[in-house]
């Protein structure tokens, strides 16, 4: 590679892939001397990227934190919104988005200032991914409130916070955060309610001004294994409009594997039982779909309408 100018993009994207390059390696990947490597190098520091170097026979370069990330500077709120994006990526269906996603979050975190460094890694180390669906503008969460929960929880820090229960007044809530959990299109926070003396389930929408007590709390027996399953079953009804149940002609395995963390998958005789809980019949119809085999729904009634109609259409699309 011989134009200056591309070889160092060429450099500094090896150097965010990876946490340390020794120096022939690297100078073998860029096709130049270990000189030619060393001015390459210096014009990168010289464009404001904090480039490492250690010396002697096993010498090599890494990127290391900087004050900002140029060209790309992002602040707080980019960050947090960067890192759910990713973190849903990651956790998503779509083939060969989970490991692009996640290296691409590695090269950010690895030359991010510290504080949004530990910002993002709080909010991805924090969070039980639960559910699916988009974030709809009336559930919208402030990052700045996001960012501090999520830290509370990393930090086992007692936190103070307002929040407003629907048809109820404004009220101060002291509460010990265990975690945060992103489930369907809310986002909500399981933590030890020190006023009731319970385990309680808060809806970050409804969440305002948290703030750090300085207080350090011990650990406590937290009353389910899977955080994500204990916020389904304490919020019921109000995040599902439908129970759909069926069968499916294949082991729960392979069923589970494509749409286990969205639905329920048990076995059942000659294949599995899936049961989702959606709030709205097309995802309940997608998810069935995707198990690739045949299946019986058992109810509710509606979804057999739901499923009618969308043959209908599927039957139509096919036939142009």
């Amino acid at each position: 590679m011989t134009d200056p100018g591309a070889r160092t993009l060429r450099l500094l994207s090896l150097l965010q892939a990876r946490r340390y390059w020794p120096g022939a390696d690297l100078a073998d990947r860029l096709g130049v001397s270990a000189r030619t490597l060393r001015r390459d190098v210096d014009r990168l520091r010289g464009l404001g990227y904090p480039v490492a170097a250690s010396r002697g026979v096993d010498g090599g370069y890494a990127l290391a934190p900087g004050a900002a990330l140029p060209p790309l500077v992002l602040d707080d709120d980019e960050a947090v919104a960067l890192a759910v994006g990713l973190q849903a990526a990651a956790a998503g269906p779509v083939a060969g988005m989970a490991e692009t996603s996640v290296r691409a979050l590695a090269k950010l975190v690895q030359v991010m200032p510290a504080r949004l460094r530990r910002q993002v890694e709080a909010l991805r180390t924090m969070t039980v991914p639960g559910g699916w669906g988009p974030t709809s503008e009336g559930d919208a969460v402030d990052p700045a409130v996001l960012t501090a929960v999520a830290l509370a929880c990393r930090d086992t820090e007692r936190t103070v916070f307002g929040y407003t229960p629907p048809g109820r007044e404004r009220a101060e809530r002291s509460v010990e955060p265990h975690r945060l959990v992103a489930l369907g299109r809310r986002w909500y926070l399981v933590g030890w309610d020190l006023d009731r003396g319970d385990w309680r389930v808060f809806r970050l929408d409804r969440l305002d001004g948290p703030r750090g007590t300085g207080a350090v709390f011990g650990p406590r027996r937290f009353p389910a294994e899977d955080a994500a399953a204990y916020v389904r079953e304490r919020i019921g009804s109000a995040w599902s409009r439908y129970v759909v149940e069926a069968v499916v002609a294949a082991p729960a395995g392979p069923v589970r594997a494509r749409i286990g963390r969205w639905a329920t998958v048990t076995d059942d005789e000659g294949g599995c039982r899936v049961r989702i809980e959606a709030e709205d019949l097309d995802w309940a119809a997608l998810a069935l779909g995707v198990t690739g085999a045949p299946f019986r729904v058992l109810g509710p009634p509606e979804v057999k309408d739901h499923l009618r109609g969308l043959a209908a259409r599927c039957a139509a699309a096919a036939a142009d």
